[in-house]
C-alpha cells in the first residue's frame, strides 16, 4: 500500500475518531452543572478527541504532500527501455578500473563512465560489477 494512502486514511480515522470524543465529551459536560463535575469529560474525551482531529488533519495534508511529489527514479535521464537487459550499459571494450577498487566495469558504466582515475583492469583479479556485469 503506497505511503500517501496509509497517511490518507490514517488521517480520516483520526479525525473521525476526535470527532466522536470530542461529541461524547461535549454531551459529558453538557449534562453536568458544577465546573468540577464537568473537568473529567474534558479530560477524557474532549482534549485526546481535539488532538487527535489535529494529528488527522496533519496525516491528511501529509497524504496530500507525499501524493504530489514525484518519485525519482534513479538513470532517469535514460530512456526506459523493453528489453530485459537493456538497461545495462553494453559496451564490449576491455574492462576498467579505479585504483585501489575491487570490480571491473565496463567502459560505459554510471560508476567509472566520466572517472578520469580509471585504468584498465588488466589481468588483476577482480569481482564484476553488479551494475554493468562486464564479461569474464
Amino acid at each position: 500500500m503506497p505511503t500517501s494512502r496509509m497517511l490518507w486514511w490514517g488521517g480520516i480515522v483520526a479525525a473521525a475518531v476526535g470527532a466522536v470524543l470530542c461529541t461524547l465529551g461535549w454531551y459529558g459536560v453538557s449534562g453536568e452543572r458544577f465546573a468540577e463535575r464537568q473537568v473529567p469529560y474534558l479530560a477524557s474525551c474532549t482534549v485526546p478527541g481535539a488532538a487527535l482531529m489535529v494529528a488527522g488533519a496533519v496525516l491528511v495534508a501529509g497524504a496530500v504532500l507525499v501524493a504530489g511529489v514525484p518519485r525519482r527514479r534513479p538513470f532517469a535521464d535514460r530512456p526506459p527501455e523493453s528489453a530485459a537487459g537493456a538497461d545495462r550499459p553494453s559496451s564490449t571494450a576491455p574492462p576498467l578500473r579505479v585504483p585501489g577498487g575491487t570490480l571491473a566495469h565496463r567502459p560505459d558504466c554510471p560508476l567509472v563512465d566520466g572517472r578520469a582515475d580509471a585504468e584498465p583492469a588488466g589481468d588483476a583479479a577482480l569481482a564484476p560489477c553488479p551494475v554493468c556485469e562486464p564479461e569474464s
